[in-house]
């Protein structure tokens, strides 16, 4: 009896960690622009890419890695309360950019 607790609490252990880790790389994939949040929002992954003429807000040197929303130690990629489970491009920009304070 003893064993088959055992068994059961490693193999119930083992299945958690797979499905944390599953979600953990899940949650890491980057933003692609073609989603519909990211067009509905003109987030580009480069800023320098930004249609000016239809995203007039957007001023040079807006990136996600200064905007308020950006939750990263990393200027690479980072996660975006905007785009939750997934990761943005810091040098990238969206309409939702708010500077940092």
């Amino acid at each position: 009896m003893q064993s088959s607790r055992r068994q059961f609490i490693i193999y119930s252990t083992a299945g958690l960690a797979s499905l944390t880790m599953a979600s953990q790389a899940q949650a890491q994939a980057m933003l692609g622009e073609a989603e519909p949040t990211a067009v509905a929002l003109g987030y580009k992954a480069d800023a320098k890419t930004v249609d000016k003429a239809k995203f007039p807000k957007y001023a040079d040197g807006q990136l996600c890695s200064n905007c308020q929303l950006y939750a990263s130690k990393s200027a690479d990629a980072g996660t975006c309360t905007i785009f939750p489970g997934k990761l943005v491009a810091g040098p990238g920009w969206c309409n939702a950019y708010i500077k940092k304070a």
